[in-house]
C-alpha cells in the first residue's frame, strides 16, 4: 500500500511536460512538497470508495489524508507570472490613460519616493491574494523593500523570484545605489536556501541606469549565480534615448557590456529588429511578453512570434497593476494569444497551447525554475490547480487548452496547491485574512491620495 499526504483526483490533467500529455479521469498524488504519482485509476473509484478505501493508482492501493475532487474539471499546473510588481496593487486605476514616461515622472516616481517597508507589506499581500485566487502559484517581483515582497509572499505560501530594483537615483529604501549593491546581497544571502523565495539582481531600465551600475549587478549575479533581470525595449521613448546616448539599441548596448548571456530576463522586449532577435536567441536571453501593459501605455506589441521562432524562451506576466490592472494571467493568456493574430493577421499564431506554455513551463524557464515547476511530473514540486469547468461560459469543452486560453478567467480557479500545501479549497484562501488586507489597502489607499494629486487636468 503506497501512502500521499493529497490526493487531486476525478478531472482532465493537462501536465504540460515536453509532450504536452493529457490524462482524462487523472489521478495526481503528493507527498510532502513532491508529486510522487501522475496517472489514471486502475478501477472505478466509487466502488472503491464504498468499500472504505482512500485512493488507488495502477500499482496498487494510494491512501491519503486529503482528498481534492475536480469534479470533472481541469487539473494543470499553477500559472507563473513572469513579471510584475506586487506592491503596484495599492496604486491600481492610479493615473491611467497616460504616456508611460508622464506616469511614472509625474505619478509613480513621486508616489513611490514616499513609500515604506508597510505599504510594500500590504500591497504584496493584496497582490498574493489576487494571484492565489486567480490561478498563480509562482510569481517574478521587481520592485522598493524586496525583504518585505519576500516575507509576504512566504506567508502567503507562494512561489517567487524577486529581486530590489536598482536605479541611479537615489531609493526611498536604501538610499545610494551602493548600499543597493549591499541590499540586494544581503538578500541573496538570506533566502539562499528557502525553498520558495529565490533573488534575483534587478537593475530597473538602461535610462535609469549607467553602463557601470549594469556592469556592477551583472558581476553581482554572476557571483551568486542568481538571474539578472531588466526592462528592456519597452518603448521608442526609451529606444531613442539609448540611441542617442550610446548610439546603439538596447540588445546591442547590453550585449556591448557583456550582460547579454544565458542568466538575462528581459521584460517586455517590445521593439527589436531582427538583428537584436537573432542576437538573443543566440545568448540564449528570456524574455517576458507583458501584453495587458504594453496595450494600456500604447508601448507596442512585443514580436513575440517571431522570438519563440528563433528559439528564444517566452514567458508571460502581467507587469503591475498600476499598468495593467489585474494579476489575472487567464485574462493576460486571451490577450496575449489574440493580439499577436491581428498584428500578423494570421490566426495560426501564438495558438492556446503555445500561449499555454507560456503561462506554465516555459514561463518557468525563463525563470530558471523548470526543475522545480511548471508542468506536472512526479518528482517535480507540488504546484496545481484545479479549474471548474461546470460553468455555462466554460460549456461545452471540446478544447482544454482553447477552454482556459480563450474562456476561462482567474475566478473559476477552484483549489490551488503549492509546494505540496493547499493554499485556496473551494475558493477559500487559507494562507491570507483576505478581509483584513483589503481593509488595511483601502486605508493605504487614502494616504495614495494625499501623496499625488489625482485629478490633475
Amino acid at each position: 500500500m503506497t501512502r500521499a499526504d493529497i490526493l487531486v483526483y476525478n478531472g482532465t490533467i493537462l501536465t504540460m511536460d515536453d509532450q504536452n500529455k493529457i490524462i482524462p479521469d487523472g489521478l495526481l498524488a503528493i507527498s510532502g512538497n513532491t508529486i510522487t504519482y501522475i496517472g489514471k485509476p486502475a478501477r472505478d473509484r466509487l466502488a472503491l470508495r464504498d468499500s472504505g478505501e482512500a485512493g488507488w493508482d495502477k500499482k496498487g492501493l494510494i491512501r491519503a489524508e486529503k482528498e481534492l475532487d475536480a469534479k470533472g474539471g481541469l487539473i494543470l499546473p499553477g500559472l507563473i507570472n513572469g513579471h510584475t510588481h506586487a506592491a503596484m496593487s495599492l496604486f491600481r486605476g492610479l493615473a491611467d490613460d497616460l504616456p508611460l514616461l508622464d506616469w511614472l515622472n509625474d505619478y509613480i516616481f513621486p508616489a513611490e519616493s514616499k513609500m515604506d517597508a508597510a505599504f510594500v507589506r500590504v500591497g504584496t499581500l493584496l497582490a498574493c491574494a489576487e494571484m492565489i485566487m486567480s490561478g498563480t502559484t509562482t510569481f517574478c517581483d521587481m520592485y522598493l523593500f524586496e525583504e518585505e515582497v519576500a516575507s509576504a509572499a512566504r506567508r502567503a505560501g507562494m512561489r517567487c523570484l524577486v529581486g530590489e530594483v536598482l536605479y541611479d537615483f537615489p531609493s526611498p529604501n536604501y538610499g545610494p545605489i551602493e548600499r543597493g549593491f549591499e541590499y540586494t546581497e544581503s538578500l541573496i544571502q538570506k533566502w539562499q536556501d528557502d525553498p520558495l523565495v529565490s533573488i534575483a539582481v534587478e537593475p530597473h531600465s538602461l535610462f535609469t541606469c549607467s553602463p557601470d551600475l549594469l556592469t556592477t549587478a551583472n558581476k553581482l549575479a554572476l557571483e551568486y549565480d542568481v538571474p539578472l533581470i531588466i526592462h528592456v525595449a519597452e518603448t521608442l521613448t526609451e529606444l531613442a534615448e539609448v540611441k542617442k546616448r550610446y548610439g546603439k539599441t538596447p540588445v546591442e548596448h547590453l550585449h556591448s557590456l557583456g550582460l547579454l548571456e544565458a542568466h538575462l530576463i528581459a521584460d517586455h522586449c517590445v521593439h527589436l529588429n531582427d538583428l537584436d532577435i537573432k542576437t538573443m536567441a543566440e545568448h540564449r536571453v528570456k524574455a517576458i511578453d507583458n501584453p495587458e501593459s504594453n496595450m494600456k501605455l500604447a508601448s507596442g506589441i512585443s514580436p513575440v512570434p517571431e522570438l519563440l521562432a528563433q528559439g528564444v524562451t517566452v514567458g508571460l506576466g502581467t507587469d503591475g497593476c498600476a499598468s495593467n490592472n489585474n494579476l489575472d494571467l487567464f485574462g493576460e493568456m486571451d490577450m496575449a494569444a489574440k493580439i499577436h493574430k491581428i498584428q500578423t493577421m494570421d490566426p495560426t499564431v501564438t495558438d492556446a497551447v503555445t500561449v499555454l506554455r507560456m503561462a506554465t513551463i516555459e514561463g518557468a524557464k525563463a525563470l530558471g525554475l523548470e526543475d522545480t515547476t511548471g508542468s506536472l511530473e512526479k518528482g517535480k514540486k507540488a504546484d496545481v490547480i484545479v479549474i471548474d469547468t461546470h460553468k455555462p461560459h466554460l460549456t461545452p469543452m471540446y478544447n482544454p487548452y482553447s477552454l482556459l486560453v480563450y474562456a476561462a478567467t482567474g475566478n473559476d480557479v477552484r483549489h490551488s496547491i503549492i509546494d505540496g500545501k493547499v493554499v485556496m479549497e473551494d475558493r477559500r484562501l487559507l494562507t491570507l485574512d483576505v478581509a483584513d488586507i483589503i481593509e488595511r489597502s483601502k486605508e493605504i489607499s487614502k494616504k495614495v491620495r494625499e501623496w499625488v494629486r489625482i485629478d490633475r487636468d
